[in-house]
């Protein structure tokens, strides 16, 4: 490890907020004369939702902010692999609230379902009334393309859980592993990318298998994974794997799951070859979520939102921004670090397009750490920046874990101290 990474890493774990540190307020703006003038309406309260509504506020006061979420609380996904490997012992470590957030910033937090949004009046309607905006951010996460399954129906979630949304399917699937027995097998199915979360499955992977090496001998995990090859940190998953669940974990690359059969707990890879689990965690493919279709930002692909990738933008209407995993946004991952870095940077131009100044320069972070034991995690970080309106990674920025693991402890403490300082972010 170079010492530019560790002090990357450092930084990463120190805290969440860095990347925008020194943005100041604006002076106060004259009133608004017009319903939807100096207001921003965010729907979404996740990862982008809840730092894109704090930093308008506070780079502009004036401006008036409210943020839609139906929830009134916040699960996070990352880390909630450690909930189904047996480290944590229920989700109350991933979980915040809104109401600090609405004390310290005047945020107007409206708890709400989104029922309907006009781009050409500007209005969101909900469950609680109509909301004028002037520019509106959406920070909707993903849902899932179940159609593409073949028996895929209603029950198939709740049979084999994809646990890929934090809260009620997350404690469904530890159930599931809890009540299965010794010798059980589990099949763990990876939708070709991209997804939420790159490293997820394979870090939820050796979640599980570690969970069965101590809980359930002579159990084994089968994981079908439609990629051709583990999509990030192949080489250290691998090596982690080989050392720590050998005869536990049964990878098969170039698997893609096309079909379900409920009452025989299998899945079909290619609509041929049977797999029966005990468990099974079907992870289906994703798009942006159904919200994002409602306010017609889905590209011609009708998966994923295409923005301008300096100020998150819809290329599609005017004065909607979208951030996140719904997003388009050139190398940056579908992750909730990468969340909160665009929604920094989003916030950033709004206030700058609605003050008609000049937009804000493109620095973007990501990183994301990986458990592979209880006390050892890997990590990939980079550094993004915009060339010829494309996000890229800033060349010789960041990088992985050392081969030898001899971070690998260190990088479990970094991993509990960023997700300590993000979630506080967020939340306060």
């Amino acid at each position: 490890m170079t010492f530019e990474r560790r002090s990357f890493l450092k930084l990463l774990g120190a805290g969440a907020g860095v990347a925008t540190a020194g943005l100041a307020g604006c002076a106060t703006q004259a009133a608004s004369i017009a319903a939807g003038k100096r207001k921003v309406v965010v729907i979404g309260g996740g990862y982008g939702g809840t730092i894109a509504a704090k930093y308008i506020r506070m780079m502009d006061s004036s401006i008036e902010v409210t943020l839609i979420e139906r929830n009134d609380h916040f699960v996070s996904c990352p880390f909630s692999n450690l909930y189904l490997g047996g480290i944590l012992p229920d989700l109350s470590p991933l979980t915040i609230k809104y109401d600090k957030l609405a004390a310290n910033h005047g945020i107007k937090v409206v708890q709400a379902d989104v029922t309907g949004i006009d781009a050409a009046a500007r209005t969101v309607s909900t469950s609680k009334g109509v909301f004028h905006y002037e520019r509106l951010v959406l920070s909707p996460g993903i849902d899932f393309r179940t159609n593409e399954i073949e028996g895929y129906n209603d029950k198939t979630a709740e049979m084999m859980p994809h646990s890929w949304k934090a809260g009620p399917q997350t404690v469904l699937l530890r159930k599931q592993l809890e009540a299965m027995k010794p010798g059980g097998t589990v099949v763990l199915s990876v939708p070709l990318g991209p997804f939420r979360c790159p490293p997820g499955p394979y870090e939820r992977t050796s979640m599980i298998a570690m969970y069965l090496k101590q809980h359930k001998p002579g159990s084994k995990i089968v994981v079908l994974d439609a990629n051709p090859n583990i999509v990030s940190k192949g080489p250290l998953f691998k090596a982690a794997w080989d050392k720590h669940y050998q005869g536990i974990i049964d990878y098969r690359p170039a698997k893609k799951v096309t079909a379900v059969d409920n009452a025989r707990m299998e899945v079909l890879v290619e609509g041929i070859e049977a797999v029966h689990g005990d468990v099974i965690n079907l992870i289906p493919p994703q798009k942006a979520a159904h919200i994002a279709h409602v306010a017609g930002v889905v590209g011609e692909d009708k998966k994923w939102c295409p923005v301008n990738q300096q100020t998150f933008e819809s290329t599609v209407h005017k004065g909607i921004h979208v951030i996140g995993d719904a997003s388009i946004a050139g190398a940056m991952p579908k992750s909730g670090y990468s969340a909160n870095s665009e929604a920094k940077i989003c916030a950033a131009n709004v206030v700058a397009m609605m003050n008609g100044r000049d937009l804000a320069e493109i620095s973007g972070i990501n990183t994301c750490y990986s458990y592979v034991t209880a006390d050892e995690a890997i990590s990939v970080a980079a550094v993004y920046t915009l060339a010829e309106g494309k996000i890229v990674g800033v060349k010789g920025a960041g990088g992985v874990s050392p081969k030898d693991f001899s971070m690998a402890k260190t990088e479990a403490i970094y991993a509990h101290s960023w997700l300590k300082n993000i979630l506080t972010e967020m939340s306060t």
